[in-house]
C-alpha cells in the first residue's frame, strides 16, 4: 500500500492548483452539511424543549366511557342510532398498582399520579375559569420542574397553599400572600394561600393552572382518592410512541403520547429533517461530481506517466487503489477543513447571532460528516481509477 500512497501523494503535489479548488468545495460543502444539520438540530431541540416543557411525554388516562346495548331477553335485535356517551370526570381504577408497575417498565424515568378538573377562582367581584392541578410534589417536579418557573414567592403546596400562573394573578389582581377562594362546584369551596406565581412561558397554562396538592384537588373536586391521569416521561421523547402503545397493552388504560397530541409539529419536525437531508444530499452529490471530475482529468493528462508506471510493474490493482486513495484523501482533507470552518460557523452564530436559541455540535456530526466526504471521495473515484486501471501500457506511452 505504500507504493499507491507515495504515486497518489505525488500526482497531488503536481497538481496543486486543481488540489486546492477541489478541496475548497469539498471543505465548503462539508461546512454547509455540517452548520445547517447542526442550525436544524439546534431548532428542533429548542422548539421541543418550550413545548414539551410544560407537558409530560405520556399521559395515561382512563378508557374512554362507551354505551353498551344490552341484547332483549327474546332475541330481537333493535337497530337504535345512539350519539357518543359524554366523558365525565373519574378516576383511574387503583392507580396506586398502576402508578408502581409504569415505575418498573424499561425506558420510564419518571411517573406521577395527578387529579386535575375544572373550577373557579374568585377575588372580590373578578371570576376565572381555572384548571385544578394536584400533584405529588415529588415526583411531578421530576416530570415538569415547575420550582425553576417560580418568578415571585416560592414553590409550596399544601396545608392550604397554593401556586398560580402569572398570568391568571395579574387577572385577579393577586399577589404573594393574597387569598384566592376557589369553587369546584356543587358548594365545594376553599380559601387558599397564594404562596407562588410561576411563569410556564405558555399563556394559556400561566393563565388557568393552579397547583395545589391531591388531597386538596380530590376533596374540591369530589373524587377522594382518586387520580384523574397519571403522567410519564421516558429516556428518549422520540421513544415516546411505543412506550405508550405498551402502557396501554398493559394497563388497558388510554395512553397518549406526545406526537399524538402535536401532531402539527411533529409534522413540522419531519418536515426539517427530510429539508436537511435534502439538501446534504445534494450537496454530496455535487462534492462527488467535483471530486469525479478533477480525477477524470488527471487521468488524461497523466496518461504517459501511468503507462510507464504499468510498464514498469505496477499492477492494475495498484493503479486502482492510486485513484482511490485520491479520492479518499481529497474527501478527508476536505472533510477536516470543511468540520472546521463549519464549527467557526456555529461558534459564530452562537456569540454575534440573534441568540434566539443555543445551537449545539456533537462530536458525531463532525465525525460523521468526515465518514460521508471520505467514503464520497472513494465512490467518485471509482470511474477514474477503473479507467486509469484499463489502460494499456504501450497505448498510454505512445500518448501525446
Amino acid at each position: 500500500m505504500w507504493v499507491e500512497w507515495t504515486i497518489a501523494t505525488r500526482f497531488l503535489r503536481e497538481g496543486r492548483a486543481q488540489s486546492t479548488l477541489i478541496l475548497v468545495g469539498i471543505a465548503v460543502g462539508v461546512a454547509v452539511i455540517v452548520f445547517l444539520t447542526a442550525l436544524i438540530n439546534g431548532l428542533q431541540g429548542n422548539i421541543i424543549d418550550r413545548t414539551l416543557g410544560t407537558q409530560a411525554h405520556i399521559k395515561v388516562q382512563p378508557a374512554e366511557e362507551t354505551n353498551r346495548i344490552l341484547a332483549p331477553a327474546d332475541g330481537t335485535v333493535h337497530l337504535v342510532l345512539e350519539n357518543r356517551r359524554a366523558q365525565r370526570l373519574r378516576s383511574i381504577n387503583n392507580w396506586q398498582q398502576v402508578r408502581d408497575v409504569l415505575d418498573t417498565l424499561p425506558r420510564v424515568t419518571a411517573v406521577s399520579p395527578v387529579i386535575s378538573g375544572p373550577a373557579f377562582a374568585r377575588r372580590g367581584e373578578a371570576l376565572e375559569s381555572v384548571a385544578l392541578v394536584g400533584i405529588d410534589a415529588a415526583r411531578y417536579q421530576r416530570i415538569i420542574p415547575v420550582q425553576d418557573d417560580i418568578v415571585e414567592g416560592v414553590f409550596r403546596i399544601g396545608a392550604g397553599d397554593a401556586v398560580v400562573g402569572r398570568q391568571l394573578a395579574l387577572e385577579l389582581g393577586m399577589r404573594v400572600g393574597d387569598k384566592v377562594r376557589i369553587d369546584g362546584g356543587q358548594g365545594r369551596e376553599s380559601v387558599l394561600n397564594v404562596a407562588g406565581i410561576f411563569e410556564l412561558g405558555v399563556r394559556e397554562l400561566d393563565a388557568r393552572y393552579v397547583y395545589l396538592d391531591m388531597k386538596q384537588a380530590q376533596s374540591l373536586l369530589d373524587l377522594p382518592g382518586a387520580a384523574t391521569l397519571i403522567d410519564v416521561t421516558v429516556d428518549d421523547i422520540f421513544a415516546a410512541q411505543p412506550v405508550a402503545a405498551r402502557i396501554a397493552r398493559l394497563t388497558g388504560l388510554k395512553a397518549e403520547s406526545w406526537m399524538e397530541t402535536n401532531a402539527q409539529l411533529m409534522n413540522a419536525l419531519r418536515s426539517q429533517s427530510l429539508s436537511t437531508q435534502m439538501i446534504s444530499l445534494f450537496v454530496a452529490l455535487s462534492v462527488a461530481l467535483g471530486i469525479a471530475s478533477v480525477l477524470s482529468v488527471s487521468v488524461v493528462q497523466r496518461t504517459r506517466e501511468i503507462g510507464i508506471l504499468r510498464a514498469m510493474g505496477t499492477t492494475r490493482r495498484q493503479m486502482l487503489r492510486v485513484f482511490l486513495v485520491q479520492g479518499a484523501l481529497f474527501g478527508l482533507a476536505g472533510s477536516v477543513l470543511g468540520g472546521a470552518a463549519g464549527y467557526g460557523l456555529v461558534a459564530a452564530f452562537n456569540t454575534f447571532g440573534p441568540r434566539l436559541f443555543y445551537i449545539p455540535v456533537e462530536p458525531a456530526l463532525l465525525v460523521g460528516a468526515a465518514v460521508l466526504a471520505t467514503l464520497t471521495g472513494v465512490v467518485s473515484a471509482a470511474l477514474p481509477a477503473r479507467r486509469a486501471a484499463r489502460m494499456d501500457p504501450v497505448e498510454a506511452i505512445r500518448h501525446v
